[in-house]
């Protein structure tokens, strides 16, 4: 139940009306129409853009169309009133059974209430984390797997088919350097002093690896030359990096559909047969780029290579797909794996990258949009910077990873829940500030603590209610006088319920998850407002003396907590029953 696509249905349909009759033109494209809450709640329950939107094609006054909508729209019972603000725009207040009906709904949906149909099935690819497998993830991999999972879940919510991806990049020379620094692990595993040098991985989780390779081979590749072991290394590590991986994912709540190896794709004719592809549409050629911005021409050297031709799909220059010495770029993998992608048979593909890969997304859209004929979209989220705090200083590196910070540092730290909300309380692309000691503060100012202090507010209010003896099974509760719940405030937290599909709907289609984390702040702060003024106005507390009365006031409770589990769960975190 959507009741804002509801009465935009009613505003289209009246329009239609006002077409047939006479009154407005035919051939008015009703798309761009909308019916949304307006900005400020005392203007009414929703207003719509009608008359502002179709005036200009019409050749009418906005006024003039908003008089007429208005008229027709009143008639309508699920309409109270119909005002015209401002040049046109049109202020819908809806009568109180349209928002008590939003109780019952939920109450009969359960946390499948909002689910929609804007996927229609359709199939999408969510690629995220992607990390080099090198070494546990850092707190960067940590943003963009919340916000990757929490998307897909979104997206899943919608209606779409989703499938969770995580791209190992086990095909560059960052391979080569693990399999030397475990190599130098190995050899300190036998006893013999070792040195990082500049370039290689000092960190101590390379330590059991190390050890794990020694019992497997023994002294075997001691005292040997590089071309001896590092092949076999470079395999060993990657898989014990990647159960490194994989067990923090889990740790956070995720867990990849796909594991989809760079590697494979060298010399079994991928990269070969995704360039060939380009190149039947007349998009490779050989060609000398002109030297990079802020590279004097004196500073370049000029060379023929094998380009790809993305500025006929966007991309600002031509991009290499081969060297010169006839290697391939990283690129041209990039392409291929995507290419992989497109022949798979989804329907939208999304990246999620961390934001240095801001300059790479022209181009990698470019190549989607070449490889697919310009049928299958990409969308590329990038996730800014976390900044860690803790007791008001810059939180320290870990001494495990070496260099940073990593995702169990912080899951230990806050736990997973914790760590998923958070991550989720700014959009993907803006700075996000992560303070241990302010994320753990039982106050309004910590968001994941006022959403699961009132889902565990609700879940008192169903203890007690049982303690009294008040039947409160969601049949119950939705069989209710729900008539009952008609004071402001009461309607007010069933407008907010009521906004719940759309939120998901607008969410989805703007692939921005933290909307939800967003809304379900609202909510709470509905339902705690709503609970604070039960201790002056009595009424209007959830047990009362009567208990059928009891049981319309516990609906509207249950019906927030429905909503608040199911928000809670496409962010991944658990609800609260009790907050200790």
């Amino acid at each position: 139940m959507n009741i804002f696509a509801e009465i935009r249905d009613l505003v289209t349909t009246t329009l239609g009306q006002m077409v047939s009759a006479g009154t407005l033109p035919e051939g008015l494209n009703f798309d761009p129409i909308t019916a949304e809450p307006p900005r400020d709640p005392a203007h009414g329950d929703m207003a719509t853009n009608a008359a502002m939107v179709l005036a200009k094609p019409a050749g009418m006054k906005p006024r003039d169309i908003a008089e007429m909508l208005a008229s027709k729209l009143a008639e309508d019972p699920r309409i109270t009133s119909a005002e015209i603000a401002g040049p046109g725009f049109l202020n819908l207040r809806l009568a109180p059974s349209n928002w008590q009906a939003i109780a019952k709904t939920v109450l009969n949906e359960g946390t499948a209430f909002g689910r929609g149909s804007l996927g229609q099935g359709k199939k999408v690819n969510v690629e995220y984390v992607s990390a080099n497998p090198t070494g546990p993830l850092h707190v960067g991999h940590t943003r963009g797997a919340v916000f990757g999972d929490a998307l897909a879940s979104l997206l899943d919510f919608a209606g779409f088919e989703v499938t969770r991806e995580y791209y190992i990049n086990d095909g560059g020379a960052q391979v080569d350097v693990l399999a030397r620094s475990v190599y130098l692990r190995y050899q300190e595993a036998h006893g013999q002093k070792v040195a990082f040098p500049d370039g290689t991985y000092p960190g101590d989780y390379l330590i059991e690896v190390g050890e794990a390779l020694k019992a497997k081979v023994g002294d075997a590749y001691l005292d040997k030359g590089e071309q001896v072991w590092i092949s076999d290394i470079r395999e060993f590590a990657t898989e014990k990096m990647m159960d490194l991986i994989r067990s923090d994912l889990k740790a956070l709540g995720v867990e990849m559909d796909v594991f989809y190896s760079e590697k494979s794709l060298y010399g079994t004719g991928r990269i070969e047969a995704a360039l060939e592809d380009l190149k039947n549409k007349g998009l490779i050629y050989e060609g000398v780029l002109e030297p990079p911005k802020g590279k004097k021409p004196e500073d370049w050297e000029p060379r023929e290579q094998t380009l790809f031709k993305s500025t006929e799909h966007g991309d600002d220059v031509d991009r290499p797909v081969m060297k010169s010495d006839g290697g391939w770029t990283y690129f041209a993998p990039d392409i291929a794996y995507h290419y992989d992608k497109v022949q798979r048979g989804f329907d939208l593909l999304i990246d999620v990258f961390g934001a240095d890969h801001g300059g790479y997304v022209k181009r990698m859209k470019a190549a989607v949009s070449a490889l697919s004929g310009g049928t299958v979209p990409l969308d590329i989220k990038l996730t800014q910077l976390v900044k860690l705090f803790k007791n008001g200083e810059p939180f320290k590196m870990s001494k495990r990873a070496g260099t940073f910070v990593t995702l169990r540092d912080v899951v230990d730290q806050v736990g997973p829940d914790v760590t998923r909300f958070v991550m989720l309380t700014r959009k993907n692309d803006a700075m996000l500030d992560f303070d241990f000691d302010k994320v753990l503060e039982q106050s309004r100012e910590n968001p994941v603590f006022y959403v699961q202090y009132a889902h565990a507010r609700v879940a008192s209010v169903l203890r007690k209610a049982a303690e009294a003896g008040i039947a409160t099974d969601d049949a119950t509760l939705a069989a209710a006088d729900l008539s009952l719940l008609d004071h402001e405030s009461e309607l007010g937290v069933l407008r907010k319920l009521a906004e719940w599909p759309r939120l998901v709907e607008t969410a989805a289609r703007t692939n921005e998850p933290h909307r939800v984390a967003f809304y379900l702040y609202e909510l709470a702060a509905d339902l705690h407002g709503h609970w604070n003024k039960g201790n002056e106005v009595t009424s209007l507390r959830f047990i009362q003396d009567d208990p059928a009365i009891s049981q319309a006031k516990i609906a509207l409770a249950r019906s927030t907590a429905i909503v608040i589990a199911a928000g809670l769960g496409i962010l991944g975190v658990t609800p609260a029953e009790e907050m200790r």
